[in-house]
């Protein structure tokens, strides 16, 4: 974390999507106000919390794959949320000791708690930066200043695009980001996508609260994120049934799990 870069004042009156997030996944760095909107979210989506949990895993899945068997050693997580089990360094890491992994988010509480982000293995190297993604350009000064641009970096997007509206203005900034990253790099997405009415709905309530709306895209507007690039098999599909590591995902279908894809920059 840079110097320069301290927290600024917490908002506790309105619900803010790292909070709450932190919150479904079992945590403790959240308000009344975030448990509070969390409650009302699972009240309307049953099961809100099965897919949050689930979104997570596919993410901790992707870092292994891209550390692994794509033997990708620079990570740019954009979204970054506050700091949990099995971050992307850590994941990366265990994998690659030599990894280097810049987070990137611009919530105070995520900054309030960077510090847990900045752990790192001797070999690597973890930073974190307070940035928008509404300013791609201010993210790849940064990033340059990090990583190493000659050679392949993962572009990691989980549950972020949501934020960013209209749509042709999310496609444009992953665009922009994508566009810097040299030949052979990778993005991963984890999206919700407008399939499941109670999930709708709940976000609805969510924008209601005074939270930044988390706006639901279609299954063809995910897709087009990747227009251009290599998709990793499966494809885009549910996060759980994106290589399930113990070989076989559940039969069941989980309504609302959204969608998710790795995939490569030719």
């Amino acid at each position: 974390m840079d110097d320069a870069q301290q927290p600024t004042v917490i908002d506790t009156s309105v619900p803010h999507s790292a909070r709450i997030w932190n919150h479904w996944l079992g945590g403790k760095d959240n308000y009344e106000v975030d448990r509070e909107m969390g409650g009302k979210v699972e009240e309307i989506f049953p099961g809100f919390v099965q897919v949050a949990r689930m979104t997570r895993q596919f993410t901790g899945r992707a870092v292994r794959y891209l550390a692994g068997e794509a033997g990708i050693r620079q990570f740019l997580d954009v979204g970054t949320g506050l700091p949990t089990a099995d971050n992307t360094h850590e994941v990366a890491q265990r994998v690659a000791p030599e990894s280097h992994i810049l987070y990137i988010d611009n919530d105070p509480m995520v900054l309030a708690h960077a510090h847990a982000l900045l752990t790192s293995t001797p070999e690597g190297a973890t930073a974190y930066v307070d940035a928008d993604l509404h300013r791609p350009d201010e993210i790849l000064e940064a990033a340059r200043q990090r990583l190493d641009f000659d050679q392949p970096i993962a572009l990691m997007l989980m549950g972020i695009l949501g934020h960013i509206d209209p749509y042709q203005r999310a496609r444009d900034i992953v665009a922009t980001l994508l566009d810097a990253l040299p030949s052979g790099s990778y993005l991963a997405i984890a999206e919700a996508d407008d399939t499941h009415p109670p999930f709708v709905e709940s976000m609805r309530a969510y924008a209601e609260s005074g939270a930044v709306p988390y706006r639901l895209r279609s299954p063809e507007q995910i897709r087009g994120f990747f227009t251009g690039l290599e998709l990793v098999e499966p494809g885009l599909v549910a996060p759980y049934t994106w290589r399930p590591e113990d070989g076989a995902a559940s039969t069941d279908p989980v309504p609302g799990a959204g969608l998710a894809a790795v995939a490569r920059k030719p």
